[in-house]
C-alpha cells in the first residue's frame, strides 16, 4: 500500500482564511475537489458521507471530492479553508484506497501549517463563498498556472504541507476498501487507467480470468453496484471534471472519458445530470 501510496499527487486550488455568517447556507454540493476546513472561531454543521459534523472552533475537516455535502452557520464562525485535487497513480482516488475520519482536533501543528500555506499562496483565497460560483469560475481553469509561478522551493513546501494536513485524516486500521495489491480488487484503478478504451464487462472479466456472470457478481458484492453502472458514473464525473477545468471541446472529452460517440455521451450525460455537457459546462462557468 505504502508503494502506491508514494504516487499520491495533491493540487492545490484554493486557500484562505473566511469570516461567514447565515449566509453561509449551500446544499446539493458536489465538487470535483475535496476540501480541509480548520475552524478558529464560532460553529457551523456540514453534512456529507450520509453523517452530519458540528465544526467546532480547535478542529479540522475533510470532505472528499464528489461527494454530495450541505453547509450551515446558524451565527457566525471563522475558518481557514483548503481545496485540492487528488489522485493516485493513473487516475484512482485515494478515497478508494485507505479509510478516512472526517474531523480530528487540530493540533498547534496543524495551525502552522495552514497559516503557512496562506503566506505561500497569499492570493489563492475565494472572492464568493458560493459553491455554485467557486466550484465554476473560470479561474479554475487556471490552477496550474498558479503553482507553475510558484517558485521551486514554495511548490515543494506547498506540497509538504497539504501531504501533512491530509494526512492526518487517514485511517490506520485495516481498510476494507480495494488493496490494489489483491487479484481482483485492482479493478477500479484499471477501469480508470483504461477509461478511454472501450471496457465491457466482458472484456474486464476476461481481463480477470473470470466468467462475465461471475464477475458481475464479485463486483457487486465489493462495490455494491454493478461494474457497467461504475464505469458510467466514472465517465460522467470525470467529463465534469474535465468540463469545469479544461477548454477541451465536447467532442474531446467525450472520446477522452471512453464515450462511443458525442451524441452518445451526450445523451447520458442529460439523463444523469439533467443537462447536456455544454449547459453545464456555461452554467457552472458562468461568473
Amino acid at each position: 500500500m505504502n508503494r502506491i501510496l508514494q504516487s499520491l499527487k495533491l493540487t492545490l486550488l484554493n486557500v484562505g482564511y473566511a469570516e461567514l455568517d447565515t449566509s453561509w447556507d449551500y446544499n446539493n454540493v458536489i465538487s470535483p475537489f475535496s476540501r480541509l476546513y480548520y475552524v478558529t472561531k464560532g460553529t457551523a454543521k456540514v453534512y456529507h458521507s450520509y453523517s452530519e459534523f458540528n465544526m467546532e472552533a480547535g478542529r479540522l475537516y475533510l470532505v472528499p471530492s464528489f461527494t454530495y455535502s450541505r453547509y450551515q452557520c446558524d451565527a457566525y464562525h471563522e475558518q481557514y479553508y483548503i481545496s485540492f485535487l487528488e489522485e493516485v497513480g493513473n487516475g484512482l482516488s485515494i478515497f478508494n484506497l485507505k479509510d478516512f475520519r472526517y474531523t480530528t482536533e487540530a493540533t498547534e501543528a496543524d495551525a502552522l501549517h495552514f497559516r503557512r500555506l496562506l503566506e505561500l499562496n497569499p492570493n489563492r483565497d475565494l472572492k464568493n463563498d458560493d459553491p455554485e460560483v467557486y466550484d465554476n469560475r473560470p479561474t479554475l481553469l487556471n490552477f496550474e498556472k498558479n503553482n507553475e509561478d510558484l517558485s521551486t522551493s514554495a511548490f515543494l513546501e506547498t506540497q509538504g504541507l497539504l501531504q501533512l494536513l491530509f494526512s492526518r485524516f487517514i485511517q490506520n486500521t485495516n481498510s476494507n476498501k480495494i488493496n490494489t495489491r489483491s487479484d481482483f480488487d485492482d479493478v477500479l484503478s484499471y477501469i480508470k487507467e483504461h477509461l478511454h478504451q472501450e471496457l465491457t464487462v466482458a472484456s474486464l472479466a476476461a481481463h480477470y480470468h473470470l466468467s462475465a456472470d461471475h464477475f458481475s457478481r464479485v463486483f457487486q458484492q465489493k462495490f455494491g453496484m454493478r461494474p457497467s453502472k461504475y464505469i458510467q458514473a466514472t465517465r460522467i464525473e470525470r467529463s465534469q471534471t474535465l468540463l469545469l477545468t479544461t477548454n477541451n471541446t465536447i467532442d474531446e472529452i467525450a472520446e477522452k472519458t471512453g464515450w462511443a460517440n458525442t451524441s452518445y455521451y451526450t445523451r447520458i450525460f442529460k439523463k444523469t445530470t439533467g443537462k447536456t455537457p455544454g449547459m453545464f459546462r456555461k452554467e457552472r462557468l458562468a461568473v
